[in-house]
């Protein structure tokens, strides 16, 4: 299949496109910055870029670039706008016009996160699957990507289209940019248990919806590493996590005090990804688990850390 892929490269592109040609497509990565995987250097935004592109024999498109939360500090809104929508319309409208039959969305569990979320406003575990809501998003990357989700439903519903929209969890290698209480090894090896997945995993993710979308409609999926917990656990999970870890890896805390680690004293949202294991058969294989035997067995640590990482367009 000859694939338009946006975002190609950025840090998802570059996982991206080479599993995507392993799996045997033709891929033309789109980005606003030069890349190994970047055929064409332009935006989403410039609707006859796109149209050319799309028309040139292109038979799907996966579309992963965009505006993300760090851009929030760089760039103005209506920079959000004028790429995440405006850029993502461009897009399925090219698909539509072209009789695509699947359109792959990389969207974000971060529009999940109201305010209240984000104050861990509650008195047990938010439990987070592709159902929750508790408000409108916090921020204009939440915004941009809950008004997209919603074209998404739009145009499939319109020229009977099967869209995979995959709302991933985190799996950037710098630092967290709002808390720094841990360091950056440390907090990405804790989100494993409810909110992190591998940068392979995400991009795995993508191919697996591209193969097996076809016919189910739009549908929404949560993306994250298992959790090793279950709904029953929210309650604890908020007030005292460290005994549900030890019930569950009995060696956790002493792997994490050999490394001079904390694990959370309390955990206050699980991303419940069960929905595309169910549906598409993609389960992430890095987990909490894989980090606690790479610890136990003095191996590398199973996910990227770049406390240095900016993102190519940073550079163009």
């Amino acid at each position: 299949m000859k694939l338009l892929l946006t975002g190609s490269s950025g840090w998802l592109g570059r996982f991206l496109a080479p599993q995507l040609r392993g799996a045997g497509h033709e891929v033309v990565g789109l980005d606003i910055a030069p890349g190994a995987d970047t055929q064409v250097v332009g935006s989403v935004a410039d609707k006859a870029l796109v149209s050319d592109l799309v028309a040139d024999g292109v038979e799907a498109i996966l579309h992963s670039g965009a505006l993300h939360k760090p851009d929030i500090a760089r760039y103005p809104k209506q920079a959000f706008i004028d790429t995440n929508v405006t850029g993502t319309l461009n897009l399925l409208e090219a698909a539509a016009r072209n009789g695509h039959d699947r359109f792959i969305f990389t969207s974000t569990t971060s529009l999940m996160v109201s305010e209240r979320v984000r104050a861990d406003a509650s008195e047990q575990a938010f439990w987070m699957d592709e159902r929750f809501y508790d408000g409108p998003p916090r921020n204009i990357y939440g915004v941009t990507k809950q008004a997209v989700e919603g074209l998404c439903r739009l145009f499939a519903s319109e020229h009977a289209m099967d869209i995979a929209i995959l709302r991933t969890g985190r799996f950037f290698p710098e630092d967290d940019d709002t808390d720094r209480t841990l360091s950056g090894e440390n907090m990405k090896a804790n989100e494993f248990l409810n909110r992190r997945l591998s940068a392979v995993d995400a991009a795995r993710a993508h191919v697996v919806a591209l193969e097996r979308i076809g016919g189910c409609g739009c549908e929404t999926f949560v993306l994250s590493a298992p959790p090793p917990f279950s709904r029953e656990d929210a309650a604890e999970l908020a007030i005292d996590a460290r005994a549900v870890i030890a019930r569950r890896f009995p060696d956790a805390d002493d792997l994490y005090a050999a490394r001079d680690w904390q694990l959370p004293a309390t955990i206050s949202r699980v991303y419940d990804p069960s929905k595309a294991e169910d549906l598409l058969g993609f389960r992430c294989e890095t987990s909490f688990a894989s980090v606690l035997g790479a610890l136990r067995d003095g191996l590398d640590l199973p996910f990227d850390h770049d406390p240095a990482y900016l993102p190519p367009k940073e550079f163009a």
